[in-house]
């Protein structure tokens, strides 16, 4: 399926700001992707796709992903709200044909990162982030400046302010966004 059909099937499953969201991420990553020397057209179709599973509630997602045979983690039966990315997944599998691993796999670690991502699979975890459409967070400036200059460390200052934001919300951690701070940053301090 090309990039426009997938746009205009989103455009009517998703909430418009939903949609408006991913719109920025898409073109968010086709900035980094041109930055980093990596597929455009991939880039594209994963920050397109990133969100594919938001259409229902949380709540929805889970039963969902039940119906097609997905299962889900302990932690991700904690904190519903990052189910969406493994049924993204699916979906751009099953609803939209991808069948380029690199992409599902953008798709399914875009809210949590994970140690030795692949190029895209960074560029699409900063996309979502950074986006121009995000409102303003504190340390928001300095992701997007090392988005561009330095990917691994924007990757771990995204995850460190992540860790941060779900800490000061006393909200639950997903192990793996954990694990992607400590991984990049022992890249950094090796450099």
């Amino acid at each position: 399926m090309d990039l426009e059909t997938i746009q205009k099937k989103l455009e009517k499953k998703l909430k418009k700001s939903r949609y408006q969201h991913t719109l920025g991420v898409m073109y968010t990553a086709a900035s980094l992707a041109m930055r980093h020397d990596t597929d455009i057209h991939k880039a594209m179709l994963a920050g397109l796709l990133h969100d594919c599973g938001k259409f229902c509630s949380p709540k929805e997602q889970v039963k969902l992903c039940g119906k097609l045979g997905l299962e889900l983690t302990d932690i991700e039966k904690e904190i519903p709200p990052m189910v969406h990315a493994k049924l993204g997944a699916c979906l751009a599998e099953k609803e939209y044909g991808v069948d380029d691993g690199d992409v599902l796999n953008a798709i399914l670690h875009h809210t949590t990162g994970r140690p030795q991502m692949s190029m895209l699979e960074k560029i699409i975890f900063l996309a979502d982030y950074i986006e121009p459409g995000r409102k303003m967070i504190p340390g928001l400036d300095e992701v997007r400046l090392l988005a561009f200059t330095n990917i691994d460390a924007a990757v771990s200052v995204c995850a460190k302010n992540t860790l941060d934001y779900l800490k000061n919300t006393e909200k639950n951690i997903n192990p793996l966004t954990e694990q992607t701070y400590l991984f990049y940053q022992k890249e950094e301090d090796g450099r």
